[in-house]
């Protein structure tokens, strides 16, 4: 497992060091986040991409369905002095939200849901008029699609496109390289949920949402603080064509609205 895994204060620094950056940049591009607007992250993991919005003066709300990720994001909140609110819950359970939302972030967070259509379906309760909602997810077949960097392994958590392999064989290198087996789990749940770049703008349409802006990415803006990597965009000549993309985008975003 690589070490950011497990620390999840430097997770958490990462996370917010790129939405300053690269996120928000990009959001702002379409809606800028002014005091007073309202922020769901739905996944929202420890909280990270929501500081550079709290620090802007929104009222923020994170969900995760994670209890401990959602300690550490108010504990981190509380350290910083940002305010901020956490509820853990999956998202489309809670009844008590008293209003809707200028920007909805969903960050790494589709390609573990198993009904993408729901999903997106649902989204449209929560957002205020003129509100857009930032999407972004791994498109499956790139390198580490799989999310395999979770696995404790060294050797697996930094081998690429392995988690392409039939499941047979894939859950066979797991179990001898004697990972977890809830860290299995969630990797063949994964492979399961998985998510291209066409199965996403197909549910998108059918949903009756509206793809603003698309950037695909061969170097995830995430890289740069992870691995010392500068981030690059896709050649415009592979991003538009179908189902080849996919091995080259490390980084789908989206703005979406209704």
């Amino acid at each position: 497992m690589q070490e950011r895994q497990t620390n999840r204060t430097r997770y958490f620094n990462e996370l917010a060091a790129t939405c300053e950056k690269y996120f928000l940049p990009y959001i702002s591009l379409f809606k800028s986040p002014k005091a007073g607007m309202q922020v769901l992250e739905i996944g929202c993991g420890d909280g990270g991409n929501l500081l550079p919005f709290s620090r802007r003066g929104c009222k923020t709300l994170g969900v995760d369905m994670s209890p401990s990720r959602i300690q550490v994001a108010k504990e981190r909140f509380a350290e910083l002095d940002a305010p901020g609110d956490f509820i853990a819950s999956d998202i489309f359970k809670i009844t008590e939200l008293e209003h809707k939302f200028d920007f909805i972030i969903c960050h790494d967070v589709l390609e573990h849901i198993s009904n993408k259509s729901l999903f997106l379906q649902n989204i449209h309760k929560y957002l205020a008029p003129g509100g857009i909602v930032f999407m972004s997810f791994p498109a499956w077949q790139m390198a580490f699609g799989g999310h395999q960097q979770i696995c404790r392994s060294k050797i697996l958590s930094h081998l690429p496109f392995f988690h392409l392999l039939p499941v047979p064989v894939y859950r066979s290198i797991l179990r001898l390289a004697k990972e977890q087996s809830a860290t299995i789990s969630e990797l063949l749940n994964i492979k399961q949920t998985r998510c291209t770049i066409e199965l996403f703008q197909s549910l998108v349409k059918q949903e009756k949402l509206y793809i603003i802006n698309r950037r695909f990415y061969l170097i995830n803006p995430h890289y740069e603080v992870k691995f010392g990597l500068h981030p690059r965009r896709l050649w415009n000549f592979i991003g538009a064509i179908p189902k080849i993309r996919n091995f080259f985008t490390s980084s789908c975003f989206y703005i979406l609205r209704p």
